[in-house]
């Protein structure tokens, strides 16, 4: 399969590159970095490991193995990190939106709440006027409000608004 003088030139030609904290395992001579390792093709690994045993092989193999799964692991930490700023800044906002609609609600509830208030005063009121009979200085006293609906029931329920008589004006 290999002559020994092919290995022996492939072992002298080929020195190996080591990045700063690796070391290659088993002293494997491959003449390659860990990224021209990693970044390579299988093809081009397989022309690179030409010449060299089978013991040697495996180990680079192994070495190029464990690289790529590093690079996997970093990349999916990488994702992760990204992903979890991603979600903790939606929270952020979803927060700020939960507030926003809880202060609208209150205030929404005080309107609702001042609005009752007034409804039940107006109907006491119209209890107190039907039951009593009106004498005119009473009428004076009453409200707008029950002078305008009498108008609007005469009026054939239209509200007191009736369409202006007359030529429309220009702007």
């Amino acid at each position: 399969m290999t002559t020994y003088n092919n290995n022996n030139k492939a072992n002298k030609a080929l020195k190996v590159k080591r990045e700063p904290g690796e070391n290659t395992p088993g002293g494997v001579p491959s003449g390659l970095s860990d990224n021209e390792l990693v970044s390579m093709s299988v093809r081009e690994l397989n022309q690179h490991l030409r010449g060299l045993t089978k013991e040697e092989i495996i180990k680079l193999k192994q070495r190029r193995r464990t690289l790529k799964n590093r690079g996997y692991a970093a990349s999916c930490r990488v994702k992760r990190v990204t992903q979890k700023e991603e979600l903790e800044r939606q929270k952020v906002e979803l927060q700020h939106e939960v507030e926003k609609l809880a202060r609208e609600n209150e205030s929404m509830r005080l309107e609702l709440s001042t609005l009752r208030s007034k409804y039940e005063a107006l109907q006491a009121f119209a209890r107190t006027v039907a039951k009593e009979p009106v004498a005119p200085a009473k009428v004076a006293a009453t409200s707008v409000i029950t002078i305008v609906k009498s108008e609007s029931a005469a009026a054939g329920g239209m509200g007191g608004a009736q369409p202006p008589s007359g030529p429309a004006p220009r702007f």
